[in-house]
């Protein structure tokens, strides 16, 4: 019997008197429910994934900028004796604005576009389920990756020597400290974002609920007020405690190289956005179009302030007088006021390019936007976009081998870093050519849908 009979024999059913029902009936009635409930679940699950899919090209721009980033943070890590040329090859020379930033606004974009379809389709629960179930994941590369170069240090000659700076004098037999690793306060060089999206990950649920509610504006007073305390340095009344309760042999206690009160609002800027996408409250290409110039022409304007200030500050020709009050604002870790400023700019304007600047008629405006488009449409960047955590792990590995390397031998020439430069690069896709194998290999294609990385 078909669905649909089975349905119209229970609703026969049903409209009997309870008296007169047979266990027969009864039967048909219970299989109805079923059927209905699968038909529910499965239509739950198609509207998911199509709601996915309906993106498919937005999520591919998004997975080629996280490509981007995972490339430029990568050049940026390498270290060299006398330095490396390929570290000019970076927006943060010419802005305010690193890879760090759009690496966690786009994750939190994704974050927030993905889990709260899923909050609305599913229930807040088992929203709340996955978004634990991923910070949890996050946690274990993150304690993975400590763990494997700890393991390393122990293994290659000199490591420990090499490491310190970025390691402290951390080891396998220290409980102390690998008990700050594992509540995630203290954080090796390099090792810094994931125990951010640990935490991020964690009150996800509760800030995408308040938003779906229409309580944007106390998410948004939620996080410009830890933002302040940031920059007042209102955390440090429990960070020095903690500080001096937890260090070790090397004195070292609370380590990390982002105040988390500040760089939430980039993630969770991420995430608010994200929402408002998802649901459909803002359409973007009404506020992002080609006429509408006066937002990009004010981000510009921003941008081309900040430059020069940019320059003289990154080769040290900032004048003292000047510096001594711009190095307040210029506060990285917190995320200060000239990087938070820099990065609404840069992000709004850049939002704008990619969006309008195409249809705009000044032709310089549309060759930059088409060339924006190309470069961020590479497959080899959305192919690292895809599998960003692991792509990032693995980052870190290739930054910390290639540093070991370049101690332990005479200083290499411009050449030579640039051919570690380039191989870094091209090595950097293993884990996202492993994990996409079945499909290079010419077999069934890896049940991969663009942007369900879950935001990291």
């Amino acid at each position: 019997m078909s669905i649909f009979g089975t349905m119209k024999a229970a609703i026969r059913v049903s409209r009997q008197p309870a008296s007169t029902k047979n266990p027969h009936s009864l039967a048909i009635l219970q299989g109805c429910r079923e059927a209905v409930e699968n038909c529910r679940r499965d239509g739950e699950n198609i509207a998911d994934e199509v709601s996915i899919i309906a993106d498919k090209k937005r999520y591919e721009i998004i997975d080629g900028l996280r490509g981007y980033f995972l490339v430029t943070m990568l050049l940026n890590h390498l270290i060299f004796i006398g330095g490396n040329w390929m570290l000019s090859i970076n927006q943060n020379q010419l802005a305010f604005v690193e890879s760090a930033q759009g690496f966690i606004l786009l994750s939190g974009l994704l974050a927030g576009m993905i889990y709260s379809r899923r909050m609305i389709i599913h229930g807040y629960r088992e929203a709340r389920r996955q978004s634990w179930a991923r910070a949890f994941e996050i946690y274990r590369y993150a304690m993975g990756v400590i763990m494997a170069v700890l393991v390393l240090q122990m293994l290659l000659p000199d490591a420990g020597r090499i490491w310190h700076d970025w390691l402290g004098k951390t080891t396998l037999d220290e409980p102390l400290r690998l008990a700050a690793i594992a509540t995630l306060l203290f954080q090796p060089t390099f090792m810094d974002i994931l125990p951010q999206y640990v935490l991020y990950m964690f009150f996800l649920p509760a800030v995408i609920w308040l938003c779906l509610r229409g309580k944007l504006a106390y998410v948004l007073a939620g996080s410009l007020a830890l933002w302040m305390a940031a920059q007042l340095g209102i955390q440090t009344f429990a960070t020095e405690v903690v500080d001096n309760l937890i260090a070790s042999s090397d004195k070292q206690g609370l380590r990390a190289s982002f105040n988390l009160f500040g760089w939430q609002m980039v993630f969770f800027a991420g995430v608010i956005t994200g929402v408002l996408t998802a649901t459909g409250k803002v359409d973007w290409s009404q506020i992002f179009r080609p006429k509408a110039t006066r937002i990009p022409k004010l981000c510009l304007a921003i941008c081309v302030f900040f430059l020069p200030l940019r320059i003289l500050s990154s080769h040290d020709l900032m004048p003292q007088f000047v510096l001594a009050k711009f190095a307040t604002m210029e506060i990285r870790a917190d995320f200060g006021p000239v990087y938070l400023m820099n990065f609404i700019a840069a992000a709004v304007g850049f939002t704008w390019l990619l969006m309008a600047g195409s249809q705009h008629g000044n032709p310089w405006v549309r060759k930059l936007s088409f060339a924006l488009r190309w470069l961020f449409s590479l497959s080899f960047l959305r192919l690292l976009g895809r599998h960003s955590l692991q792509v990032y792990v693995w980052h870190v590995a290739i930054v910390y081998i290639v540093f070991y390397i370049d101690q332990r031998t005479p200083e290499f020439s411009q050449f030579t870093k640039s051919f570690i430069g380039i191989s870094s690069i091209m090595l950097l896709s293993l884990p996202a050519l492993w994990r996409e194998r079945a499909r290079f290999a010419g077999g069934p294609q890896p049940q991969i849908i663009q942007g369900t990385s879950s935001g990291v």
